[in-house]
């Protein structure tokens, strides 16, 4: 049995209602909130494996909600919400979002969204031993397969899920050039359907953690028409 918590912050009682019904059917457990303070108190006072969070709720907004999960936890969020503008997405997903579902939705692909994060965050606590590599170099980047730890200069390195495996994407293949489709598709676990803007986000948060020079990237290159490569470190 699905032993996964949710923390389910939405105002609008009929959709709460059928997303906890759904996915209590699924044997996920579903806490159920209508405000962001009281989001923010359940948060603080539980422990969860995934957050739903809609960006339109009383008290506190859900930028807020995030942005006040994101001090202590890097717990995955997914927004879902009526803006579906690019300037939406890309605030929400600046400010950690995970990922991102714009109003009406189809509960299936909340489900299907819901395992794919819940699935890269554990997939590095279980018991099954991890293909060599363990230890991947660029530079003076050290990422550690074993521990999802990332260090530059020996100094700790905090990165999301997204940025996280981003990084050791290009790291396991240094040579090759990925376009935005193909970091979307291996990296979300999902079908591309043109939305380059959750890459584009994650790249651009992910070069603000390593780069020296976020204008003259060393680490994450941009091959310009095509997509994106690892720099060359010899």
């Amino acid at each position: 049995m699905n032993t996964h918590k949710i923390l389910l912050v939405e105002d609008d009682a009929e959709i709460s209602e059928m997303l906890a019904n759904y996915l209590s059917m699924e044997n996920y457990e579903v806490a159920c909130v209508a405000d962001g303070q009281e989001a923010c108190n359940q948060f603080d006072s539980g422990t969860f494996s995934i957050v739903l969070l809609d960006l339109m709720i009383p008290k506190i907004s859900g930028m807020e909600v995030m942005q006040h999960i994101r001090k202590s936890s890097v717990v995955p969020v997914i927004i879902i919400s009526a803006k579906d503008t690019e300037a939406d997405k890309t605030l929400g997903l600046g400010l950690g979002a995970d990922d991102y579902i714009t109003k009406p939705f189809s509960v299936v692909e909340v489900l299907a969204r819901i395992k794919a994060n819940i699935r890269r965050t554990t997939q590095y606590d279980n018991n099954t031993p991890i293909a060599a590599p363990i230890i991947l170099n660029a530079g003076d980047l050290v990422m550690n397969l074993s521990d999802y730890t990332v260090t530059k200069q020996g100094t700790p390195v905090e990165l999301k899920a997204k940025e996280f495996d981003i990084l050791k994407l290009l790291m396991q293949n240094p040579k090759k050039v990925y376009t935005k489709e193909q970091i979307y598709s291996l990296v979300w676990n999902d079908t591309y359907y043109g939305d380059e803007n959750a890459v584009n986000v994650h790249i651009s948060r992910l070069r603000s953690r390593i780069e020296d020079d976020t204008r003259n990237p060393r680490y994450v290159l941009t091959v310009w028409g095509i997509g994106y490569k690892l720099g060359d470190m010899l």
